[in-house]
């Protein structure tokens, strides 16, 4: 009896598993994407109460920022180098090793009591979510070939998404029945059901399986697996990773009856009683020499491959990459343009930028090889960073707009633009549907044309206009969906274009991209808003009027969302170069797959 999907299997009936094991992972590595998407807004409901989990009173917001801005670090900075990562070896372990990661920080955070705690825990978060996002997308590259790839990339890209309404909405129902930490440990339940179901999918075909240097003879041969030095290196990693995560555990949870034992409570004194820091104590201090032996004696496991990923170019574009974000990140949309650390951050991502160029040009394996970023691949790039600026425009300025004029809280605010992140991930599938018939550059332009339109109409809002509800629907729809149909043509065509070896990279740069044009779009954008608003108060004939004041202040939003229309138009004429032609299908027979 042949084995179903099997070697002896018909080409039909082996041809109809791999493509059910294919739909099955991708459905899982989306379910991980949208996971780690909805924990970018899971905090909006939560902040508070973080804060005081951590003993930060309300009074110190902006010692908070960090537990945000730390996220987001994580899940930028790395990108690049996850996913070059993910063009050398197999696509399923980069994913297995993001969910790792994602599961880690979410247990830090759910049991951290100190504010240093919880910021390793988020950025550790971001760190892992941000990597599934384009080993998710080369995967769909891997499995599905040209001018099938449509449907599958607006799915991802809608549950990303999707993850803007689902993480507030989440958060909200766990806060309804437990606390803060219950939301974090619920990631981590998540994150370890989509760990198993990765490790158990295999599908032929989901991207390289390359080997570490140490893995590989001379020769090209691999070498024998499990023999000798080798299995004594791979026993003696997981036995410190063991003892590691044990002393990490121990610390962070500091069960009672160890802490009041008169025998066994010395570990968890604190080193500073005044501090009364889990980590500065026996303990944690254990913790963290096991996890330095482990980096210590294991490099010749990992060291290879990030060599050649070009560790040290990563590291160039996540200094600068992290000192734009922490520059932008750390700012009042609401005030100012730069935090407090611009001045200096600045400068630094700028000697960053110029070392990874120059590292460009001269290393042997560059972290992006020459020839992956060509043709198609621009246009994508430059359409992200603009499609960037407009959404966060809109999600910035349309909640502070319904705080201005309707004198809601913060939760009611939001809840106005709902219509417009629904109506985001539902254009996503819709545009990945239409790029069966039609070009990347027919979906993407015309939607993102809807797009500019729909937001210069929302420009136009005065005082007024937000009590209207069909008058701000349909702006708000039209806007979201506009922008949704540009999801998927914009990575079907950088995927279509990029070397086959580089399509984790090409993935990871179009979300770098995007991200890049949110964080530093909303700057721009909003510095221009608040030279208007400065203007219209200085004409005023009684400064300490609260009604002209609260006019000038709808003129700043304006400003802001006019300057959304015109990048999302701009975008719209970018997105022409992504292709009028269908992206060119496959054969028969992998159109089967």
């Amino acid at each position: 009896m042949t084995s179903r999907g099997g070697a002896d299997a018909p080409p039909e009936g082996r041809a109809r598993t791999v493509a059910g094991r294919a739909r099955w992972l991708l459905a899982v590595a989306a379910l991980a994407v949208a996971l780690a998407a909805a924990d970018t807004y899971v905090v909006v409901l939560a902040l508070t109460d973080m804060m005081a989990g951590v003993g930060v009173g309300i009074e110190s917001l902006q010692r908070a920022t960090p537990i945000i801005s730390g996220f987001l670090l994580g899940y930028v900075a790395v990108l690049p180098l996850i996913g070059r990562l993910s063009d050398l070896v197999d696509r399923r372990r980069i994913l297995l090793w993001c969910l790792v990661v994602f599961v880690v920080g979410s247990a830090i955070t759910a049991a951290a009591v100190e504010l240093p705690v919880m910021v390793g825990g988020r950025f550790l978060q971001g760190l892992g979510g941000g990597g599934l996002v384009p080993a998710t997308l080369a995967l769909v590259a891997d499995l599905w070939p040209p001018g099938r790839r449509g449907m599958p990339l607006g799915v991802v890209g809608a549950v990303q998404e999707l993850g803007s309404v689902l993480g507030p909405l989440l958060g909200a129902l766990v806060l309804a029945v437990a606390s803060w930490r219950e939301i974090f440990w619920l990631n981590v339940v998540l994150g370890l059901g989509c760990l198993a179901a990765i490790a158990v999918l295999r599908v032929e075909g989901d991207g390289p399986d390359a080997r570490t240097e140490d893995d590989v003879t001379p020769g090209g041969r691999a070498a024998p697996r499990g023999a000798g030095s080798h299995r004594l290196a791979r026993g003696t990693a997981y036995l410190l990773t063991g003892v590691a995560a044990v002393l990490t555990t121990l610390t962070l949870w500091a069960p009672e009856p160890l802490t009041r034992s008169i025998a066994l409570g010395g570990p968890f004194v604190p080193l500073d009683p005044t501090s009364g820091s889990r980590v500065l104590t026996p303990i944690g201090l254990a913790a963290g020499a096991a996890w330095l032996v482990l980096a210590v004696v294991t490099p010749r496991r990992w060291l290879p491959l990030l060599l050649r990923a070009d560790l040290l170019g990563a590291t160039f574009v996540a200094v600068a990459l992290g000192a734009v974000v922490l520059t932008f990140s750390t700012a009042d949309p609401e005030t100012e343009v730069l935090g407090e650390w611009g001045l200096w951050l600045l400068p630094v991502a700028a000697l960053a930028t110029v070392a990874f160029l120059v590292r460009q040009r001269t290393a042997a394996s560059p972290l992006v090889p020459p020839g992956v970023v060509r043709r198609r691949v621009w246009p994508a790039l430059g359409t992200s960073v603009l499609v960037g600026a407009a959404i966060v425009a809109v999600v910035v300025d349309v909640p502070l707009l319904s705080r201005l004029v309707q004198d809601t809280d913060e939760t009611d605010a939001a809840l106005v633009l709902v219509r417009f992140l629904v109506a985001v991930p539902v254009g996503a599938v819709l545009g990945g549907w239409l790029l069966r018939r039609l070009g990347p550059a027919v979906v993407a332009a015309p939607g993102l044309a809807l797009a500019a339109v729909s937001i210069l109409a929302m420009a136009r809002w005065d005082r007024g206009s937000l009590d209207e509800l069909v008058a701000t629907t349909v702006p708000l729809v039209g806007a979201g969906l506009g922008v949704g149909l540009a999801i998927a043509p914009v990575n079907d065509a950088a995927l279509a274009d990029a070397r086959e070896d580089g399509h984790g990279t090409v993935s990871s740069l179009v979300v770098v991209a995007r991200m890049v044009g949110m964080v530093v779009g909303l700057a721009l954008l909003t510095s221009w808003g608040l030279r208007r608003f400065h203007l219209e108060v200085a004409t005023l004939p009684d400064p300490t009027d609260t009604e002209a004041l609260l006019d000038a202040a709808v003129v700043q939003v304006q400003t802001v969302l006019t300057g959304a229309g015109v990048c999302a138009a701009l975008a719209a004429v970018v997105a022409l170069g992504l292709g009028l032609r269908p992206v060119a299908h496959a054969s028969a027979e992998d159109a089967a797959r």
